[in-house]
């Protein structure tokens, strides 16, 4: 199968995974009269409707024939640097956590498959534009704001085990202390993110710019 036609698949696949899963999970929040505002103030559900967007909006450009613009793969990094945040922060903290009304799979997929399976795309599928310092910062906007509504008390409680609740992590202080922590793995992980990304776009060009067959020179004819 053609490396594009691989890519445009596995966008589509994924794309559609996470929002089935987010779909399922609404309509559970629903069934339970739930607050529907709250539902899109989780950081996961959030983090994964924008990767879903990413991916399918990757795989339009695939079906186009359009290469990624610059605007495109800074929305493609911080999609992924959400993404993994969202592993890790579920896999350190959450993972023995009861998450309430959500399903199992739905767990799952939103916090360990898609996050992992987006890591790698990016690792597959470099992005073509050099990631530069302006971006990195740019990438950090999103959940510093997620954070702060979170923790602006103006919505119902998220969920009773948040680790954003004071009352599970010893009062505000212990709110600030995760939300440092939070943010330092942020900004780590899309630096490591970008500098793997750019180093791997430069290997890329270097051997499209190479030849495949390096040529030789013609052996000298000697006059006897």
């Amino acid at each position: 199968m053609p490396e594009k036609t691989l890519s445009l698949a596995l966008r589509l696949c994924l794309g559609a995974l996470a929002l089935a899963a987010i779909g399922t999970q609404l309509s559970v929040h629903i069934q339970y009269s739930f607050n529907v505002v709250n539902f899109f103030s989780f950081f996961t559900n959030l983090s994964n409707l924008l990767a879903a967007t990413v991916l399918l909006f990757g795989a339009f450009q695939l079906m186009a024939h359009r290469r990624p613009t610059a605007l495109g793969d800074l929305f493609r990094g911080a999609a992924v640097t959400q993404m993994a945040v969202v592993d890790i922060v579920y896999a350190v903290w959450l993972r023995v956590v009861d998450l309430g009304a959500r399903r199992p799979w739905v767990s799952r997929v939103l916090h360990t498959v898609m996050p992992i399976a987006v890591v790698l795309e990016w690792r597959v599928v470099p992005p073509q534009t050099k990631l530069r310092f302006k971006q990195l910062l740019q990438v950090q906007i999103f959940p510093r704001l997620c954070g702060l509504h979170v923790n602006s008390g103006s919505h119902d409680r998220l969920v009773s085990v948040s680790i954003f609740n004071p009352e599970n992590v010893g009062g505000y202080a212990g709110v600030a202390a995760y939300s440092a922590a939070i943010a330092a793995v942020c900004f780590v992980i899309s630096w490591l993110l970008f500098k793997s990304a750019n180093k791997l776009n430069r290997i890329i060009q270097a051997k499209a710019q190479s030849p495949a067959f390096p040529l030789r020179r013609a052996p000298e004819c000697r006059q006897s």
